[in-house]
């Protein structure tokens, strides 16, 4: 039997966050990297109305300057890690229920461009810890380059899952065949490029979102200086071409830069959670915006903005550094 990969907005039994624990990787911003991810850790928590989190931590040393930042209801755990990106090293989940299983595709750090040790043992610790069964994958897939409404329908990017970095071997048709057999996904919308400034290789969730099913989150440009003006264009256009989807406007933030570069920061690196949906904004005109725009599309959930320039200094954001645990 083909197991499915729920959707982001399916009942959680819990999530996973990582902890920034490298200096390096923060360009001497650190601190303000935790502050982000421990105030995202709080908001997905939401008081205990929320769903179970557990912040990986690399030690306990790192378990102690995190104790100090999260509310007592988080839950702290101590896991040996490389990066904090999860959504990308962690296990996924197919299936709901009695029937879960995790599935552990390789992870090759991106095309081998930031390889730290931990980050290849990460997503069968975690699916271990969680009573998980594990099916270890013979191919490489990280979470941030696809995302799902749980009818079997999936949106990614060429740039991303076609990058010869990852399976220069396989083909689209057999990577199409592969996301069938490993996430149950029966449907896929190839987008083109991914944002300017991504590290991942154009991540679909720095671009596109599903927001129900068969409706898809796409920014619309800020301004004419906004830098992926051009791909979001594409986007909606291949997304219109396809035709199984209705498009959602979404804000951009524009132009965004860190000491004098474009960073890839989005609004659409939004996670989903029980109670909430957490955005991430940047100090920027359409911070408001992007929260009211997700607020209406998520009823029955609070909105809440917080502030993610800390830890876009590494690379990602909130959706970045989590990983959920269906019920």
């Amino acid at each position: 039997m083909t197991l499915r990969m729920p959707a982001e907005w399916a009942p959680h039994e819990a999530v996973w966050i990582g902890f920034p624990h490298l200096d390096a990787e923060w360009a001497g911003r650190i601190d303000a990297a935790r502050a982000d991810v421990a105030a995202f850790a709080n908001a997905v928590h939401d008081g205990g109305r929320g769903e179970e989190v557990r912040l990986v931590v690399n030690d306990e040393h790192q378990a102690g300057i995190a104790a100090g930042l999260v509310a007592a209801g988080v839950r702290i755990f101590v896991q040996p890690l490389g990066d904090i990106w999860l959504r990308d090293t962690g296990p996924i989940v197919a299936g709901t229920g009695a029937a879960r299983r995790a599935r552990n595709f390789q992870f090759n750090w991106w095309g081998e461009k930031f390889v730290m040790p931990g980050d290849r043992e990460i997503g069968a610790a975690l699916a271990h810890s969680g009573g998980l069964p594990v099916d270890d994958q013979d191919w490489v897939l990280e979470g941030g380059g696809i995302d799902v409404d749980g009818t079997g329908l999936c949106v990614t990017t060429e740039e991303c899952l076609l990058n010869l970095n990852r399976n220069p071997t396989l083909t689209r048709e057999d990577i199409a065949v592969r996301l069938h057999q490993s996430l149950g996904i029966e449907r896929l919308l190839w987008l083109g490029k991914g944002l300017i400034g991504d590290h991942t290789d154009g991540h679909v969730d720095n671009l596109a979102r599903f927001v129900g099913e068969g409706r898809l989150a796409i920014p619309v440009a800020a301004g004419d200086d906004d830098p992926n003006a051009e791909i979001y264009a594409d986007a909606r256009a291949r997304a219109a071409a396809f035709g199984e989807v209705e498009i959602i406007d979404l804000p951009s933030p524009g132009r965004v830069e860190l000491d004098g570069e474009i960073a890839a920061a989005s609004y659409m690196n939004f996670y989903i959670g029980n109670s909430v949906v957490v955005v991430p904004t940047y100090g920027v005109a359409n911070d408001a915006a992007a929260v009211d725009a997700l607020a209406a599309l998520f009823p029955g959930r609070r909105a809440m903005g917080v502030s993610a320039r800390g830890i876009l200094v590494g690379g990602g954001s909130f959706h970045c550094s989590s990983q959920q645990l269906p019920k």
